[in-house]
């Protein structure tokens, strides 16, 4: 599915209870810009009025903070919900939520949408194109728009998995990874089409891993127990996710060395994600990392014909001691944790500034 829709920032912050870190230096960035899937879609797929993944919009998605529906594809927030609140920025708003209210801009716009692919070149074309629509609500002069380019942050991903996800689902498993290094390109290519733009600072999240998504567990289960790690994670998907990581690196590298002047950063969701696989109880999900929250009974809480949201599901007491939200995203409690080893380390290489609040 392509969505030609990208981007926008909001007019409000919420009140977020934080350990403040003392730093008397300015501000680290002085907006974020967004591109990316539903892992960062703050409500624009919602707002497109389209007729599928309606749930989004309603109980129980949201209830955890916002205590309502925003679009998000979770309980609560998302990493770049934190990401926002630790340099004292507003959360991101959607876009085409935006536009119809013609909020002003100037701290960052959010491009993504959940379902979006890498490989949907009109996507990001699209993205690229409303950011130098609104250049001149941002700046004016050149020597404006050099100085100001220089301090958001960019947020580039997570985008690819979607690539993968659909060619999986569809059966197309043998050629998921011959997908790889179209998908990388075409990251990279937008990474380099920001930096020609101005951008200065760029973070580019890698994979999660997806052998441990419940979705994926319950879609392709095995009966040889060697094809799973010894989380209950399919090694098959997981090598995938690290496949592409690994080209992403390199793609990276290239980049850096291509812009020297520029800082892009890898934001490294598979290790931050994999931690709470590993130990979960070490992270406070009691209930184990396999499990979803929102779901319609069966193995793993996931059930097809009665996703979370549908009639025949059920959500669970306490989102915060699971991982997973719906079968398919996380918990704000899961993103919170990666935003967390984003933020206070080691999981951005090179680290991001430091940032105005500390996540607890």
């Amino acid at each position: 599915m392509k969505f030609n829709i990208i981007l926008i920032l909001i007019s409000f912050i919420f009140c977020f209870h934080e350990k403040v870190i003392s730093n008397p230096t300015p501000r680290p960035f002085n907006a974020i810009f967004n591109f990316g899937n539903s892992l960062s879609d703050t409500g624009n797929f919602l707002a497109t009025g389209a007729n599928l993944f309606t749930v989004i919009g309603q109980p129980p998605y949201g209830e955890t903070f916002f205590r309502h529906a925003t679009g998000r594809c979770s309980d609560g927030r998302l990493v770049i919900d934190f990401i926002a609140v630790a340099y004292e920025l507003p959360y991101l708003q959607p876009y085409l939520k935006v536009i119809k209210s013609h909020q002003i801009i100037r701290k960052g716009v959010n491009f993504a949408v959940a379902g979006a692919t890498a490989l949907d070149v009109e996507f990001f074309n699209e993205g690229v194109r409303k950011l130098l629509w609104l250049k001149p609500s941002l700046c004016t002069t050149k020597q404006d728009c050099d100085s100001y380019f220089k301090r958001p942050l960019f947020v580039v991903g997570e985008i690819g998995g979607n690539d993968y996800n659909y060619a999986a689902f569809a059966g197309d498993i043998t050629h998921l990874r011959d997908t790889v290094p179209l998908v990388v390109q075409t990251i990279a290519k937008v990474i380099d089409e920001l930096i020609a733009e101005g951008a200065v600072e760029l973070l580019v999240p890698g994979n999660l891993p997806v052998g441990c998504s419940v979705v994926y567990l319950t879609s392709f289960s095995s009966k040889n127990i060697k094809d799973y790690d010894e989380n209950g994670c399919l090694k098959s998907f997981n090598d995938l996710a690290k496949n592409h990581n690994m080209q992403l690196n390199i793609a990276l590298q290239t980049l850096r060395k291509k812009n020297p002047h520029a800082r892009i950063m890898y934001a490294d969701y598979f290790g931050a994600a994999k931690r709470f696989f590993h130990s979960p109880r070490h992270y406070g999900f009691t209930n184990g990392a396999l499990n979803a929250c929102c779901g319609g009974g069966r193995r793993y809480n996931f059930n097809d014909s009665a996703r979370c949201g549908y009639k025949g599901s059920k959500v669970c007491e306490d989102p915060s001691t699971y991982t997973n939200w719906d079968g398919i995203h996380l918990t704000e409690a899961a993103y919170r944790h990666i935003a967390k080893g984003l933020i206070n380390g080691p999981f951005s290489i090179p680290p991001l500034k430091p940032a105005f609040f500390k996540i607890a």
